[in-house]
């Protein structure tokens, strides 16, 4: 009996551990809104990836990719309330909440993804991070690139005055708003899966998008000009909810931070030579090119400046920068 009792104790104890081990170990939710094909998913995955490494199994990275959690407004009011752990998302979003982000949207800040991703990592970009737990409730583990917008136009552009009245597909935040209101555009806000189709039946003329989205959701099948004007950076942001932050250790945090901030700066590497080879496979499908630069739009990118600099002041402190990068 003494031996029975033994025994059964044993293997209740054995139990306890390796239940109380998986109950202990959790999955993160993470959310993007674009494909799971898109640099960014994949970048998502990886982390998870070596997460669950790192972490000995403690943590594990669930990725939903192309919105399947909603909108990114609605996924920050989900990491606001906790019932979100992870995203990463346009700081496009923070922009409408914390209007000092929209200065990272700024024209011509940054001559290409190389530049925006040093930027990105310098003190001016860093300190709008701080600002994050008070106003959104959300902690900002780092940044990442997309490719340089440009657009993709159904109609002839050759001068900015062809802008002019067109329906431009954007999204809808404050910087890109007024940079389209200044060339005369109908911003139309809209889910980017709905392009496509918006532009076959000219719901829309155009739209601001990046060599990436253009190629993967095959947008260049209803449109036949590129305009190559690499106008904006648009960086993407990994956050997490400070609710969920609240109940992570010290370590657990910052192996978080540490892997996040790894696998978005590896994007600014995967942009650098996928935005060559994608354009060239554009080019090969009979979608004209057109290179142009900060001449093309006049004197709207000093109207543009002249606003924000009154919004924000940190503007100031990021062409700084930008301005340092430019050196040889």
């Amino acid at each position: 009996m003494k031996r029975t009792t033994r025994l059964l104790c044993t293997l209740v104890s054995a139990a306890a551990l390796l239940f109380g081990g998986a109950a202990s170990a959790k999955d993160l939710r993470l959310g993007l809104i674009v494909p799971g094909t898109h640099a960014w998913s994949q970048a998502a995955q990886a982390m998870g990836e070596e997460l669950k490494e790192r972490s000995g199994g403690k943590y594990g990275v669930v990725v939903f990719p192309a919105g399947q959690l909603g909108s990114e407004a609605r996924m920050l009011q989900q990491l606001q309330t906790g019932a979100l752990d992870m995203a990463f998302m346009t700081t496009a979003e923070l922009a409408n909440r914390v209007p000092d982000f929209g200065a990272l949207f700024a024209p011509y800040l940054v001559r290409d993804v190389v530049q925006a991703g040093r930027l990105l990592n310098g003190p001016a970009a860093q300190s709008l991070l701080e600002q994050l737990p008070a106003k959104a409730g959300v902690v900002g583990l780092g940044y990442g690139v997309a490719g340089m917008r440009l657009l993709l136009n159904a109609f002839p552009t050759d001068s900015v005055e062809a802008i002019n009245g067109r329906k431009i597909r954007i999204t809808p935040f404050p910087p890109v708003q007024d940079f389209y209101r200044l060339l005369g555009a109908a911003s139309t806000p809209m889910p980017v899966t709905d392009v496509y189709d918006a532009l076959a039946n000219g719901q829309v003329d155009g739209v601001d998008a990046d060599l990436e989205l253009i190629w993967k959701l095959r947008l260049y099948e209803r449109a036949k000009t590129v305009l190559q004007s690499n106008h904006m950076m648009f960086p993407v942001i990994g956050l997490m909810s400070g609710r969920v932050w609240a109940q992570l250790s010290e370590e657990d945090r910052a192996l978080i931070r540490e892997l996040s901030r790894k696998h978005l700066d590896s994007l600014t590497g995967h942009y650098e030579m996928a935005e060559a080879e994608t354009q060239m496979s554009i080019e090969q499908a009979g979608i004209q090119v057109v290179p142009v630069g900060p001449e093309f739009f006049g004197d709207k990118l000093q109207q543009w400046e002249d606003a924000w600099l009154k919004k924000t002041p940190v503007l100031a402190e990021l062409r700084r920068e930008a301005a340092g990068l430019q050196q040889p």
